[in-house]
């Protein structure tokens, strides 16, 4: 498809459904056609993120261009793409292409369920995705139709309100999605899911920079981006050779040290600017971190700064 690129912005906006403004925390399972949304935007779907939601668009004919983070790539029906919360994503259909964009909270989804149905969404949402099928497949036939009569379910009068078979659909989507992704990827040359697995790396190290001064606890990251935190360990560890744990703790030494050395404020207050509630606290761990008290750091960093300058300075004149 031919087309200027996509425009770039001052910020990347965040919805509940497209257009829509997004709201922390809901509970959430929507479902739409295609067209019925992209048509008012001239079949053309900005970047955008989605927070603690995640959603599958499904193509049963048509084409679309995908853009997922820094990637761009060409989706030909039957295809699906697999988005876990705050992949930047965007899409240009072609026009009248056919097909649904599943929306849900991992809550709405997974309240009362354990097993094998939590694991299969966690594999499903590792990584933002690309499945491609063909369309005389048996697990493509069996996919759209289950599609579609998730949303004949939605749209039923008591489908949105509650409907006990909203869910089992959902459940049965979610299964048949994740065991497709599962064959797919194990079929992949290894550079396919060399390329998946540095994504998601990637992924983890965009929330740090967003939170590490809230102090998530490592669980929470691996939360949000569908892992658990023996997989998330793995993952940093496989392309860092560092835990989770410590990559979050040199991101706040480092950003300490920034701080110590260009702002005048007592160590005391930065500490609380950087999340630490107890000063003596943020010395002990910033003196582990670096073999000095953040006052010894600051000290050590004026003089060494002040003997470059004494260094550069030019000789008296006539000396």
């Amino acid at each position: 498809m031919a087309g200027p690129p996509w425009a770039g912005g001052t910020h990347i906006p965040s919805f509940a459904l497209y257009g829509e403004a997004a709201s922390l925390g809901q509970e959430l399972l929507h479902i739409e056609e295609v067209q019925s949304r992209s048509r008012l935007y001239h079949w053309e779907i900005q970047p955008h993120t989605h927070q603690g939601l995640y959603q599958v668009l499904w193509l049963w004919r048509g084409q679309a261009e995908v853009l997922l983070d820094e990637h761009r790539s060409a989706a030909q029906a039957p295809a699906a793409i697999v988005l876990p919360p705050n992949v930047v994503h965007g899409f240009r259909f072609a026009p009248e292409t056919d097909g649904r964009v599943l929306t849900l909270s991992a809550r709405w989804l997974l309240e009362g369920e354990t097993g094998a149905l939590g694991a299969a969404f966690q594999e499903l949402f590792a990584a933002p995705r690309l499945l491609h099928f063909w369309a005389e497949e048996a697990v493509a036939q069996r996919l759209d139709a289950l599609f579609r009569e998730l949303t004949h379910e939605f749209q039923w009068p008591t489908g949105a309100g509650g409907s006990p078979v909203l869910g089992w659909l959902a459940r049965a989507l979610v299964w048949r999605l994740a065991q497709a992704s599962a064959q797919q990827r194990q079929a992949a040359p290894a550079g396919t899911r060399a390329h998946q697995h540095q994504a998601l790396f990637t992924r983890f190290l965009l929330l740090l920079e967003q939170h590490f001064l809230e102090h998530w606890p490592l669980q929470r990251y691996a939360e949000r981006l569908g892992l658990s935190l023996q997989r998330l360990n793995r993952l940093t560890r496989s392309a860092s050779g560092r835990s989770a744990l410590e990559l979050v703790h040199e991101r706040l030494t480092r950003e300490a040290c920034r701080r110590l050395l260009y702002i005048a404020a007592p160590a005391a207050s930065l500490a609380l600017e950087l999340g630490f509630d107890d000063p003596a606290y943020f010395s002990r761990f910033f003196k582990r971190r670096t073999g000095q008290s953040p006052q010894q750091y600051r000290q050590a960093q004026r003089q060494a700064v002040q003997a470059v300058r004494t260094v550069a300075q030019p000789p008296p004149a006539g000396g």
